[in-house]
């Protein structure tokens, strides 16, 4: 018998030249919504944008990326 897995999903931020790694807070809610939840934490989160989803070591990596500083 096969069996299927869903990989859990990661959402990484880039603070301080540091990489953090926020996990999945509720399956159920989009990466737009799971930005949302962590801007409370993260006030630079209120104005990133989404990169991925990028499966990366068994995992769904998602990439908050911030605008502030950059042009364009």
């Amino acid at each position: 018998m096969l069996l299927s897995q869903l990989l859990p999903r990661v959402f990484i931020h880039k603070e301080n030249g540091q990489e953090v790694r926020l996990t999945d807070p509720d399956v159920n809610l989009t990466p737009e919504e799971v930005c949302n939840f962590y801007s409370g934490l993260y006030a630079i989160l209120t104005t990133a944008k989404i990169a991925g989803p990028e499966i990366k070591k068994d995992a769904i990596e998602y990439q908050f990326v911030s605008t502030i500083g950059t042009k364009g």
